[in-house]
């Protein structure tokens, strides 16, 4: 029952987070400018990492998530964990619907502070970061106890490593980035709830599967990312110029300091997640 409560506390956490990100960096004038100005300063990241960006996100598509849950399901059916199966597919669908449902309805004012991509809409949340980190998250679950940790960490700096190629290719603002992978936190803490509903007879909950080395190394990495982040937001607040006329130190700033800020989201919610899933999918029973 109290596992129950703490993950609903978390998918409460999670969703006021991404209303109070899409109320600033979306509804007011502030908080369009910090976007506009991170986005106006991706020629950094375009100019020196093109390849590596357009190789990252060419990889994600519909049919990219189609074989993800395969895979996903198929581990966990080897497994024999067919309630982790399903809830794992659901987490990789709900997700990214809502992640698509939330970028078509919600609405970008044009506060005339990026006339160049007003006609554009909203673009908040990225469809390619929600798909990569479900995807992380999902393999998370179903993977064995003692490769958790391990594809817990590859998995954050991946979708994280995807969040900021979105931002180099021009696609997507970092707020964009950020309320994705709190669209998949939600559905993980719910997920969680599920699995605790369909948890069997005998399943026991091993402490030593916890995972507190990885927990924790992703929670450092996120602390001190986050602290670039605001620093760097700090910064970035103190300029006046949009997006134009901003010299090579003061893009480096507001695009490193978003970067971090992507980091940060993608390393904290994924330690979030392996604060319980040990509990969460815990050990079947010998038979």
């Amino acid at each position: 029952m109290l596992l129950s409560v703490l993950l609903f506390a978390i998918a409460a956490a999670e969703t006021v987070a991404f209303v109070a990100i899409f109320r600033f960096f979306v509804l007011s004038s502030r908080g369009q400018r910090l976007d506009t100005i991170a986005l106006a300063s991706n020629t950094l990241g375009a100019a020196r990492l093109g390849r590596p960006v357009n190789s990252v996100l060419d990889a994600i598509s519909i049919a990219a998530v189609v074989a993800v849950m395969v895979v996903v399901g198929f581990i966990a059916l080897i497994r024999r964990r067919i309630a982790l199966a399903v809830t794992s597919i659901v987490l990789i669908g709900g997700a990214n619907l809502s992640a698509e449902l939330l970028k078509r309805y919600l609405e970008r004012p044009d506060l005339g502070i990026d006339e160049a991509r007003a006609a554009a809409g909203n673009s908040l949340p990225s469809g390619h970061t929600a798909i990569a980190f479900s995807a992380a998250v999902a393999f998370v679950l179903v993977l064995p106890p003692r490769l958790r940790g391990v594809g817990a960490v590859i998995g954050s700096f991946y979708a994280a490593a995807v969040g900021v190629a979105t931002l180099s290719a021009g696609w997507h603002r970092p707020s964009d980035a950020v309320a994705a992978f709190l669209v998949v936190g939600v559905w993980a803490a719910l997920a969680g709830v599920l699995l605790r509903f369909l948890r069997r007879r005998g399943e026991k909950v091993v402490d030593a599967e916890s995972h507190k080395t990885a927990g924790l190394t992703l929670s450092a990495i996120g602390i001190v990312t986050l602290a670039i982040a605001i620093v760097g937001l700090r910064f970035t607040d103190m300029l006046h110029v949009p997006s134009n006329g901003l010299t090579e130190h003061e893009k480096a700033v507001a695009y490193g300091g978003s970067a971090a800020g992507i980091i940060a989201a993608a390393c904290l919610t994924m330690a979030i997640i392996l604060l319980t899933v040990h509990r969460v999918v815990p050990r079947r029973p010998a038979t």
